[in-house]
């Protein structure tokens, strides 16, 4: 769960009405767009003011540097995570057989609308903001002690991209956190199934994790007609004390902002309505 990604092109204008339901199928058509984020509270507004000074502070205080794509050797928890990859495919493999049974992120996270397409971005979330899910826990229970072996977890969870899928041109929000993907299932066609951060295009392998920082600008294509899943994780950077306290701070104004809390209400409803079709 990626704290308001902000669009880098601006909004993605559509056409027509703003629905009043964003549409769950698979192969739905309804484009990433602003006009389709509720209006942020004051609380969120004042905290997009006040982003781009405690990213400096962290950075200031950061002790790996501000590369846009970190080298995983620095951690030595990506080896353990890694190892047990044949583990955590199983289990995501189960977990994700039925994909109309897995909640889109447009439809659970309103604030991810300005970049989610409608239906084609699937989430299941183990950890989010430190927040268990203790249902999708439940099927995963390999996964989820492997993740939380991690120092300074802050969420994981699957991400789907089913064929034909473009994630558009954002940033993420804050450099308290680097993001992991743990390729789980990657397409036959992997040069058409990529992730650009900044001006780099990278793929991911299948048992091997690649790091990166989300704040730069990165976009993410799936052109090709299989589905791609990684485990996304998100951990604290390596930080000195300044860097602890702000990013500290900043997370846990996150974590308790409606961004977040919206999404859990949205997992919750989600849920309560396919468990009682």
């Amino acid at each position: 769960m990626d704290h308001g990604h902000q669009a880098a092109t601006g909004a993605d204008a559509v056409s027509g009405d703003v629905p009043e339901v964003i549409p769950d199928a698979i192969d739905a058509t309804l484009a990433p767009s602003s006009a389709l984020v509720p209006k942020k509270p004051l609380i969120m507004r004042f905290g997009k003011w006040i982003q781009p000074k405690t990213n400096r502070w962290i950075v200031a205080s950061s002790k790996i540097g501000n590369p846009p794509i970190v080298d995983t050797a620095i951690f030595p928890w990506v080896k353990m995570v890694e190892s047990n990859w044949a583990i955590i495919r199983d289990e995501a493999m189960a977990a994700l057989s039925d994909l109309d049974k897995v909640p889109p992120l447009a439809t659970i996270s309103p604030d991810h609308r300005r970049i989610a397409p409608a239906g084609r971005w699937r989430s299941l979330f183990l950890i989010g903001y430190r927040y268990r899910d203790p249902a999708n826990c439940a099927k995963c229970p390999r996964t989820t002690e492997i993740v939380e072996r991690i120092p300074g977890l802050n969420s994981a969870f699957f991400s789907v991209l089913v064929p034909g899928t473009h994630i558009p041109p954002h940033t993420g929000v804050t450099k308290a956190f680097l993001t992991c993907h743990l390729g789980i299932q990657v397409p036959k066609d992997s040069a058409n199934c990529r992730m650009r951060v900044i001006d780099e295009w990278v793929q991911w392998e299948e048992g091997k994790a690649l790091i990166f920082d989300d704040v730069v600008n990165h976009e993410v294509r799936n052109d090709t007609d299989e589905t791609r899943i990684v485990l996304l994780i998100q951990f604290k950077r390596p930080v000195g004390i300044v860097g602890k306290i702000v990013g500290g701070l900043f997370l846990e104004g996150v974590r308790r902002s409606r961004f977040v809390q919206d999404a859990r209400r949205g997992i919750a409803n989600w849920t309560a309505e396919r468990a009682g079709a």
